[in-house]
Parts: C-alpha cells; structure tokens; sequence
C-alpha cells in the first residue's frame, strides 16, 4: 500500500476498531426488562425497561436492548418502583438499654428494610443531640440501608418516661446545632410520647427546626385538653411539618359525631404533611375509613417499625402498603405515598424516582392475588384479597435481595466446579466463596 493511501486509511481503521470494541462492551451495568414501572414524580405508570449504570439510573425507555447490559433480569408481569422511603422507623439498636427505643424496642435496619424492598429509612427520635453520635457510629455508618434521622428535642433521645417528659432536657440551641454539623444525615426533628400540659416540647422541636432549616415531626403524646390537636394544627406547626400517627383517633382525629375533625382539613391547607405512622397502636379503622371517605388520604405510608409493631398489625411495610390497597388506595396511589411523597416530605428529592441520573434504589414487587387479612391497633381484622410481595431489592444500583434469584443463572448452565456468580459491578449480595485447603 502507498503511503499517503496507508495515512488516509488509518483513521478509518481506528474507528472501525472503537465501534467493535464498543459494541463488544456493554453499556449499562444491569437491565430490568418488561417491568411496569410505578414513578410518581414521572407520572409514569406503564411497562418499560430500566437501566443503570454505575449505581444510578442510567435510562427508562420502552425498549433497550439486552446486548447493551452486562446483566438482564426479565421482571415482566412485575412491578418496578423507585426504593421504599419509610420515614418512620425506630433503629437504634445495640446498646442493651432495656425498654428504650435507644436499645432492645428498636431493630437493626438491614434486617428488616432490602426484603420489603425499602431502600432508605429515617429513624423517627431514637436519638437525641446527647447521643446522636453513638447511633450515628453504631448503626447508621455501618448499615447498607440509607438510614437518616429525626433528631429527638429531647436530648436524651427516646429512652422512656422519665427522660422524654423532662422539660428540663428540651434543648433548642444544642439540638440545632448537632442538626447543623450532620446535615447530610440529620434531616428533621422529633417530639414524641410527651405527657405533660405544656407546648414546651412542640414549640422548642419547632425552634431547633427553624434554625437548621429543617421540618419537625410530631407524635403528639398524651392527648391533653391544654394542648388541642387544633391549636396544634392551624397555629403551631409551621408548613413542610409532619404529624404522624394521624389516623389513630387517640387525638380527636375525629369529632363527636364521627366526622374528620375539621383541625386536620386546616392543617393540610395550611401545608402540614400527615404520616400514618402505624406502629403498635396507632391506626384504628373507624378513623382511617372515614378519613378515606372524606378524601383525606395520608401524604405518607409509613411504619412506624418496632419490636412490637413489627409482630402485630403493622408487620412491615408491604404489609401496610397492602393494608391500604385493602382500604381502598389504588396502586399507583400507594407507591406515590411510599416513594416519592415521603422523599419530598424530609427533602430528599434524589430519592424517590427513577429519573436518569438518581441513585439506582429500585424494588420489583409482585402483586398476589388471594384471602388476606389485616389488623389495626385494637386487633380488628380488615379483609383484603391482595398483598404485595418483594422480588428483588437494588440499593445504589447492585442487588441486596432477590426472593426467587431471578438474578442469578441457573446452575446447569454453568461450567462443572464453578463457585462464585458474582460480578461486583451489579451485585452486593456475594455468594459464598470456597477457601482451598492449602496443597501439602
């Protein structure tokens, strides 16, 4: 070949070669074929396929081909939602402290959220500005759920009667400013199972708020005729505030006649968000019918997960989400109240959603067709006849649970003596790996 001819071909062929080499390499980390993907924040409820790539959503169109992903999961016939943000769990666990949710009544986090496919949880209170950093170290650090946290006013944290109505420990300026030095972790503040008169708790969890720009969670405590849930909601709480719990009747949630107290209508005008917290006791189903009669359906779903909640009627958070389909909530409605609202409510907007470029926290449900029953805080059943179930859980793009191992290749398929299938670049969840005895 000439010279000049070999100069022009050259660029040809070193095209030609990177189009080749592109080809051969996958562009996306995983895929989920044939989905139908629930996104609130996207409007989007139809089939569609998912990709990602380096732990963030990469593309939701309504085709992608398999050739283009390192791994591909077909989930048709299933449900893809963005991961589950429960807002209202206690996980401040490890300290032995008996009957403390800063101790034995709170669960390790991991143990309960990726099989129910909640991606991220926010601890409602366990911890307060006095030892907030021993659960930060204890457990948020060293967990693969996304835990966040309300801050307790009490600086005590929730650690019982005695320190949780100690006025004297409802600190406004050291409670924000511990807010203020964890920002990235510390996204609201709590006030919780006070049993006193006095708006002390509310009005100082407000303040600390105030200065860390951040929202307030309430659990009114003890219903108390100085403190009514009226003056709460219209003049108290400031918008972008939550009260949880909102359908437990403990509060007069509901008038004397039996109709939603007008307070909470007030309330959401206003701009306060209404959690259902459910927990050990805190939904009753006169309250929640008629509240969902009169079209007040909560902002959020959440659990309120506990060692005693987590064994009764709020059991988890598919449950609860199921509970609601029950109640009347379509799908779509349910998903927006467990992935997107809560999201908004703590200011986490990246989560949530499936738009390109959030993080790759997604749960594939299966939606069962049956008998079911639920129950509410007096142990009242509700009938249902359909539950949700978690096939498989992504957090920050890699798989962390996968019921049926519809992630994994069939092991005739593999080549004889293989052992570990996994590939780092779309599993957290490693298969056992076999030590050789060393050769004598």
């Amino acid at each position: 070949m000439h010279r000049s001819q070999a100069h022009r071909t050259a660029p040809l062929i070193a095209l030609l070669t990177s189009l080749c080499a592109s080809a051969q390499t996958p562009q996306y980390d995983l895929l989920l074929q044939g989905g139908r993907v629930i996104d609130a924040k996207n409007n989007l409820s139809a089939v569609r396929d998912v990709a990602i790539l380096d732990g963030k959503i990469a593309a939701v169109e309504t085709k992608i081909d398999p050739a283009r992903a390192l791994k591909t999961v077909n989930v048709a016939g299933l449900y893809v939602t963005p991961g589950i943000v429960d807002i209202h769990v206690h996980v401040y666990n490890g300290t032995g402290e008996r009957g403390s949710y800063a101790g034995d009544l709170s669960v390790p986090p991991d143990g309960f959220t990726f099989r129910t496919g909640v991606t991220t949880v926010a601890d409602a209170g366990c911890a307060g500005w006095r030892n907030f950093e021993d659960f930060k170290q204890r457990i948020i650090d060293r967990s693969k759920t996304r835990v966040l946290a309300f801050l307790n006013i009490v600086g005590n944290g929730m650690r019982g009667g005695k320190f949780e109505s100690d006025l004297n420990d409802m600190e406004t300026k050291p409670a924000a400013e511990m807010a203020q030095k964890y920002k990235d972790v510390i996204i609201g503040i709590k006030t919780a199972h006070f049993t006193g008169p006095e708006w002390t708790p509310v009005e100082h969890a407000v303040e600390a708020g105030t200065i860390a720009n951040i929202p307030v969670m309430v659990d009114f405590g003890s219903d108390k005729p100085e403190r009514p849930i009226g003056q709460l909601l219209t003049a108290k709480l400031r918008p972008g505030d939550i009260y949880t719990h909102c359908y437990s009747g403990l509060r007069h949630e509901l008038d004397d006649s039996g109709k939603l107290n007008p307070a909470l209508f007030q309330g959401r005008q206003r701009g306060v968000f209404f959690d259902v917290g459910q927990g050990g006791g805190s939904l009753a189903y006169p309250v929640a019918v008629e509240a969902l009669k009169e079209r007040f359906l909560p902002d959020s779903i959440s659990t309120d997960l506990h060692t005693a909640s987590m064994n009764s009627g709020t059991k988890d958070m598919l449950n609860l989400m199921s509970e609601f389909l029950a109640l009347g909530l379509s799908l779509d409605d349910v998903v927006r109240r467990a992935t997107w609202n809560p999201a908004r409510e703590i200011h986490q907007e990246s989560l949530g959603n499936l738009s390109v470029g959030a993080p790759a926290d997604v749960a594939v449900l299966s939606l069962q067709t049956g008998k079911f029953g639920f129950a509410d805080m007096y142990g009242a059943r509700l009938k249902g006849t359909k539950r949700l179930q978690c096939e498989l859980t992504l957090r920050a793009g890699k798989v962390v649970y996968d019921l049926n191992a519809i992630s994994r290749p069939d092991w005739e398929t593999l080549p004889k003596g293989y052992r570990n299938t996994a590939d780092p670049r779309w599993d957290a969840v490693s298969p056992v790996r076999v030590r050789r005895a060393p050769t004598p």
